[in-house]
């Protein structure tokens, strides 16, 4: 079901017997657990097909090591968003340019939906952090609304809650602008993923641009002090 699950009991397994070690040990094995985890990796088979600079790592170090290394390096990585989105308290919030920055971060490192999972879809996270995992596997990966949120209720996280808060430019009536308009929505993570809230997702996409003046996103209380 998890891959990195399977992966740690397999390296578990390995250590009951030299057979099993064998076995756990077998290239075929932790090749299938890495493409199953990072299905863009295109990597070149014993029999010598064309293959791209990061496919010759496993070819040379064997795909359990390969493995084990990516699967430091991301977490490694991915820390660093978790730190920033870490230091804004529950009652501040967060602009809409960081917050896309982040994802931006997230899409540079290539992170898989498991990836995602793992890191961001954790319960004693920030909900902003559940939040950006959440987005970055809907609108950067593609991945289904169902699987998504199948992923939110096996991580006991679909049911928190985001406020986003946007202004807009106030329209023209009779040659005189209007005052901007002002929108705040408290939604779950799993109403996001719904139809419900594909307006909220659309201007957590798009950011400041066109008519939109700006956006801010928050964990607490609709922006009391905003």
């Amino acid at each position: 079901m998890r891959i990195g699950t399977k992966a740690s009991d397999i390296c578990s397994l390995g250590c009951c017997s030299r057979f099993c070690k064998q076995l756990c040990d077998s290239d075929y094995l932790w090749e299938s657990l890495t493409r199953e985890r990072w299905p863009y990796i295109n990597v070149a088979s014993s029999t010598g097909s064309s293959s791209s600079t990061l496919a010759q790592s496993p070819i040379s170090m064997g795909w359990k090591s390969f493995y084990i290394q990516r699967h430091i390096e991301i977490s490694r990585r991915a820390q660093a968003a978790v730190k920033f989105i870490e230091q804004y308290s529950p009652s501040s919030p967060i602009e809409g340019g960081d917050y896309l920055r982040t994802i931006v971060g997230l899409w540079d490192l290539k992170l898989s939906f498991i990836d995602a999972q793992m890191v961001l879809f954790k319960p004693h996270l920030n909900e902003l952090l559940n939040l950006v995992g959440l987005h970055y596997c809907q609108s950067w990966l593609q991945v289904p609304g169902n699987e998504i949120i199948e992923a939110l209720e096996r991580c006991k996280i679909s049911e928190r809650q985001v406020s986003v808060k946007w202004w807009k430019l106030g329209r023209w009536f009779y040659g005189f602008r209007m005052r901007d308009e002002q929108q705040t929505r408290r939604v779950s993570l799993a109403a996001l993923v719904a139809e419900e809230g594909e307006d909220v997702l659309e201007v957590l996409s798009r950011g400041a641009v066109n008519e939109v003046l700006r956006v801010q996103v928050s964990v607490g209380e609709p922006f009391a002090s905003n």
